[in-house]
């Protein structure tokens, strides 16, 4: 499909991992919306806040035009569908990551948007570009200065996140505008990628993959060589230019397939293991 002078392509990943855990990942890949929600709070509660996060998108689905109002309110509406599945003492709740293509004037953009610790990518020029930032206790203290990120990857706190749809978190969602330009590449994938796989091994992926189903595939299935503790969930989109030649869209049909050492791997809010709440 054309939208906005920049058309896209896609691939879609998904696998519940080797731990024999059910998969509390969700995701909505088509355009002009590409997200990924990693689920807490116990796999039947969990599974369900991350589909109740990824189904206020599904109004978009098609759409010619998504402002960051709109977005804006579709996540406050997730929360609260969220917030109305709590039972007992465990809330549920989900992280949230992903893009929106939208636009400015004539242009198109990517509009980007995170809560919690899954992570939205940008490969373009040979060079991989985290957007997202994480919400997590190790992150904190990275920003701060009190710890390294190769400290921060092993750290036992490493799945704690502070912000989320849900699980008592008040937290709000990030969001960026960039330029939506042919030959981006944009990764959005649960955090069972980025703690088995370093983005050297990302980036190298994403660059010998030319099909964006072949890359989302080939993600996931190393993560799983890698370790595979986690629910694992991968969408990769390609911009492609008016004339270029690139794929429509609709050719990527959203498609499921079937980590950090031996603790707990399992997203899980600040307020559940250290006391706090955000």
């Amino acid at each position: 499909m054309t939208t906005m002078s920049v058309r896209t392509g896609h691939g879609s990943a998904t696998h519940a991992g080797l731990r024999g855990r059910a998969n509390e990942d969700s995701y909505l890949a088509a355009a002009p919306v590409f997200v990924v929600a990693d689920g807490m709070g116990g796999h039947e509660a969990g599974a369900r806040a991350s589909a109740a996060a990824v189904a206020e998108f599904e109004r978009f689905v098609g759409a010619t035009e998504v402002s960051n109002r709109d977005v804006r309110a579709a996540i406050e509406q997730a929360r609260r569908n969220i917030d109305a599945l709590a039972t007992g003492e465990r809330a549920a709740g989900t992280t949230l990551t992903g893009v929106v293509l939208t636009r400015v004037g004539a242009a198109g953009y990517w509009l980007a948007l995170n809560i919690g610790d899954s992570r939205t990518y940008r490969w373009a020029r040979g060079r991989l570009e985290q957007i997202s930032v994480d919400h997590s206790v190790v992150q904190e203290l990275v920003d701060s200065g009190r710890m390294d990120a190769e400290t921060a990857a092993r750290h036992a706190r490493r799945n704690e996140i502070t912000r989320a749809l849900g699980a008592g978190s008040t937290g709000h969602a990030d969001f960026w505008m960039l330029p939506a330009e042919p030959g981006d590449r944009i990764l959005v994938c649960s955090d069972g990628l980025s703690t088995e796989l370093d983005d050297d091994r990302i980036a190298r992926i994403l660059d010998e993959e030319a099909e964006p189903q072949d890359a989302a595939q080939r993600l996931v299935h190393e993560a799983l060589l890698h370790g595979g503790r986690d629910n694992v969930t991968v969408i990769v989109v390609d911009a492609h230019g008016d004339g270029d030649g690139g794929d429509d869209d609709d050719v990527y049909d959203t498609v499921p397939s079937e980590r950090s050492d031996d603790a707990d791997t399992d997203t899980r809010p600040r307020a559940a293991a250290a006391g706090g709440r955000t």
